[in-house]
């Protein structure tokens, strides 16, 4: 629940920026470089997972390819 009241208060001090005070743009830019980075690693991992995925599939559907080329 914290958690969303600091996104509901980051969205406050971003929509009237030019009139907070550096400790709230600072609270701000703290909590935007905090989901930055946990967005960006959350992607990276699930980039590996997806590659991991189309490569296993792709090893089962050439397997299965040979199995039926030579009915």
């Amino acid at each position: 629940m914290e958690n969303k009241e600091n996104a509901e208060k980051v969205v406050k001090i971003v929509r009237d920026y030019k009139n907070e005070s550096n400790k709230n743009l600072k609270f701000a830019m703290d909590f935007i470089k905090s989901d930055f980075d946990n967005t960006k690693e959350t992607i990276i991992q699930l980039t590996k997972h997806l590659d991991k995925l189309e490569n296993t599939y792709n090893v089962l559907l050439s397997e299965y390819k040979k199995r039926n080329e030579t009915k």
